[in-house]
């Protein structure tokens, strides 16, 4: 397929759970002009939610409803909307429902179809209830991981992404007891690699990388475990070899303080809440999920479906705004390619 005659890349914006905040913020963002500059998009999801959704956003253009990225390409007079063949359940805000979930499913699926065959250079999702999918019977516990399988992508990682904050976790939806098993040498080096290569690609010429521990005071030399000494020193040390700027593990309580004041570029974490927690108090409506290790550029918003405040019209945009931004930026930098 051509792209159209424009220097902004198209990008596929899945519209997540319908009964979730997913299509509010999809019409505050598409209300305004930042999409409009940085990209040609093209929303898979519900045409209905997302008229629904424009009474929360009046400046929205209307949902006209495609059956293709080539036919929304050509649309005019509104924002088209691709449902791959499932318009999903009539939008039931707060409702925890599978056929939302199972509807997500098929708009993600769609996305990342398009995506690897060169129809949109990128995808932007919105949050889906995972309890939703899983009840649906996907057997992912989220976006990255399906998009992961989708794309032949075994080393995959989620990247949170600010202004002050860049946080690559080794894990993300698993168990505590499970995430702490996970914390093994070869992940915690690939991880390391990742994040070196990402932000290499976004401009930086030597990216100052730190690795959190993973118990309280950095294992205090094995008195508080011994996974510092047998796991994660090992891994840094291997990466520095390798020539990347790397130190740790470092005291999990005062790193990502010090990454926040310009220490350091990135930092590596452990498993998921320890690197949320920070990011989420520091910049709650900012942060941006990247995917990092797959063939395809994806973004996400940093927050779930916010099913106590859907229909309320008290979602913020802010992060999906940051997304559709980021996202466009990868794309133009071949971040995936």
């Amino acid at each position: 397929m051509r792209f159209p005659d424009t220097s902004k890349p198209v990008l596929a914006v899945t519209m997540g759970d319908v009964n979730g905040i997913g299509p509010e913020i999809l019409a505050k963002a598409l209300a305004g002009d930042v999409p409009w500059k940085t990209c040609v998009p093209v929303v898979f999801g519900s045409p209905q939610a997302l008229e629904d959704a424009r009474r929360f956003a009046p400046g929205c253009p209307p949902a006209v409803a495609v059956s293709s990225v080539a036919e929304a390409l050509t649309a005019t007079g509104g924002v088209p909307v691709l449902s791959c063949g499932n318009g999903g359940p009539a939008p039931a805000p707060g409702t925890l429902d599978p056929a939302a979930g199972a509807a997500a499913v098929v708009w993600i699926e769609g996305a990342v179809r398009a995506a690897m065959a060169g129809q949109v250079r990128g995808l932007v999702t919105c949050p889906i209830s995972k309890e939703a999918i899983l009840g649906a019977g996907c057997p992912h516990t989220g976006h990255t991981s399906l998009i992961a399988a989708m794309t032949s992508s075994p080393d995959y990682r989620m990247c949170l992404f600010t202004d002050t904050l860049r946080i690559i976790h080794i894990t993300a939806h698993l168990s505590m007891r499970d995430a702490v098993e996970a914390v093994k040498k070869d992940r915690i080096l690939k991880s390391i690699l990742l994040a070196d290569a990402a932000l290499k690609r976004l401009g930086m010429a030597a990216p100052r990388i730190a690795v959190a521990a993973l118990n309280p005071h950095a294992g205090e030399a094995g008195a508080f475990g011994c996974e510092e000494i047998q796991e994660i020193a090992p891994a840094v040390r291997e990466a520095a070899e390798s020539g990347v700027d790397v130190s740790g593990p470092h005291p999990p309580d005062t790193v990502f303080r010090r990454a926040y004041y310009g220490e350091f570029d990135a930092v590596i974490a452990m498993y998921h809440d320890q690197g949320h927690i920070p990011l989420k108090l520091v910049a709650m409506d900012e942060g941006v999920n990247v995917t990092l290790g797959t063939s395809i550029v994806r973004t996400s918003v940093d927050h779930g479906t916010a099913f106590d405040i859907a229909g309320t019209g008290r979602a913020r945009h802010e992060s999906l705004l940051s997304a559709i931004v980021m996202a466009s930026l990868l794309a133009a930098k071949g971040f995936a390619s």
